[in-house]
């Protein structure tokens, strides 16, 4: 028999119904407040962020002034922090087996459509060879709960088995992990393993409609779930990645659980959400959208994104090949700054071609692009793939990563490691037309870096690095 871990009230403390449903009260009180709004945003304008309330007034406006108004900040915001570079990284998948019963995901333990598979370590090694021809440094891993297929000594081993592969000029610099909530002692653990950032969406703030789509399994737990990064920050980890479901309940309910999530973090410990993620519901094996009547469209959620930049501007955002190539344009220029690329939802769907591997998607990807068509995109609309993981591997994590970008200079760091990793790609990974492209955006950006910024670096080797005249591995 299995045992469950049980949650405590703690949750409703900082998750109020209460408190989220007055809040929706008084933003669809003053909707139309146009003075209210633009004092807001004149707060919002010093980067400092916005409390629930007031975020929630100007997701709630209307007028076309006002929501351009949102935009400019946004996007004005996003560069003040986080500048031009794009993050990029990749799902892994490790597992499909699962205990649980949510009713929004193929995955669930009742369905017997789906192909179950668990990689092996010598599969994890195929995998990871292949994420890293394509040119990937971070992945995102991911495998569902099931505490007899999926043990925590199987997600330990597994990370162990990513970091060890050195294939050609490839390897993985920063594993973070997506998997179920656990307890201190398995953070603990996870932390001694060296992972990056503990990701784990809440799918829906709202408990009543979280306990309907979560009938059966430890997943259930809405406390103990809702609790998970209180505990992994306890246990050390102190980059912790939160998130909803977008389409699973009230899209406005969830904006305001993820801001007092948020606000609970910053509160406890100091440290807010490394990331939050801003996934949509998408069809999968058994899953129908459609079932889901609460779909939230791409204009709002361009806004969604807006005024999380806006309310939470030290947080890395992010959006996955979930996403159209059009839906991720949309927000990559409001708020956006972490992209994943080249992804495969299925577990073995990197290394193999197969109709059956495909078959155990957990959803279908709108962005089926190759990692390097991403990279050639984005550099066409003037960002810059950045591959890097300096700040997790020289410990610029937790309060001292968010020191530097509360206070815009995170940049200083990022900048020209964005340029070093761009010049990694293209030398090792890119087709000649994204080479091009990348040159083109290293020569522009290279001028553009205060000497006094690169540490260690001349302006003079930086050029020559982007032109190829001096090797370089980051």
């Amino acid at each position: 028999m299995i045992e469950y871990k049980v949650g405590s009230a703690h949750a409703d403390e900082f998750i109020h119904d209460g408190e989220i449903r007055a809040t929706l009260e008084y933003a669809a009180a003053h909707r139309n407040d146009e003075v209210l709004a633009k004092e807001i945003l004149a707060k919002a304008a010093e980067g400092k962020g916005l409390n629930h309330r007031d975020a929630m007034v100007l997701l709630e406006c209307d007028k076309p002034e006002i929501v351009e108004q949102i935009f400019t900040l946004a996007r004005n915001i996003k560069q003040r922090i986080y500048g031009n570079r794009i993050v990029m990284f990749a799902p892994l998948y490790l597992s499909n087996y699962c205990i649980n019963g949510c009713v929004y995901c193929p995955y669930h333990a009742k369905n017997r459509t789906i192909p179950r598979r668990k990689l092996t370590q010598e599969e994890i090694r195929r995998e990871v060879i292949a994420l890293q021809d394509m040119g990937h440094k971070r992945l995102a891993l991911e495998t569902g709960e099931h505490p007899v297929k999926n043990p925590i000594e199987y997600v330990l081993e597994s990370i162990d088995t990513i970091y060890s592969i050195h294939h050609k000029n490839g390897a993985i610099r920063r594993v973070n992990v997506n998997i179920a909530a656990t307890t201190v002692e398995n953070y603990r653990l996870l932390k001694d393993a060296g992972i990056g950032t503990y990701i784990l969406f809440e799918e829906t703030y709202n408990r009543s409609v979280y306990e309907a789509l979560h009938p059966t399994g430890p997943k259930s737990d809405w406390a103990y779930h809702t609790e998970a990064m209180d505990r992994a920050m306890e246990g050390g980890i102190d980059d912790v990645g939160i998130g909803a479901l977008f389409g699973l309940c009230n899209y406005r309910y969830d904006f305001v659980g993820i801001l007092m999530h948020a606000e609970h973090l910053e509160a406890r410990y100091g440290v807010g959400p490394h990331t939050i993620s801003v996934p949509r519901i998408r069809p999968a094996d058994d899953i129908d959208p459609a079932d889901f009547p609460d779909a939230v469209t791409d204009e709002v959620f361009r806004r969604i994104v807006a005024v999380l930049r806006i309310a939470v501007p030290y947080t890395g955002m992010i959006v996955s090949t979930r996403e159209s190539q059009r839906s991720r344009e949309l927000v990559l220029d409001v708020g956006v700054s972490q992209l994943s690329g080249g992804s495969r939802t299925s577990v073995g769907g990197y290394a193999e071609n197969d109709e059956n591997v495909e078959e155990s998607a957990q959803f279908d990807i709108s962005d089926n692009r190759t990692l390097d068509e991403i990279v050639a995109w984005l550099l066409e609309l003037g960002y810059i793939p950045s591959f890097c993981t300096a700040c997790y591997r020289e410990g610029r994590t937790g309060d001292r990563f968010m020191s530097l970008a509360k206070r815009g200079l995170i940049g200083n760091c990022c900048a020209p490691n964005a340029l070093f990793t761009l010049q990694e790609y293209m030398q090792d990974y890119a087709s000649p037309r994204t080479r091009e492209l990348a040159r083109r955006i290293i020569d522009r950006e290279i001028p553009l870096i205060p000497s006094d910024k690169v540490r260690g670096i001349t302006i003079e080797n930086l050029r020559k690095i982007a032109e190829g005249q001096r090797d370089f591995r980051f």
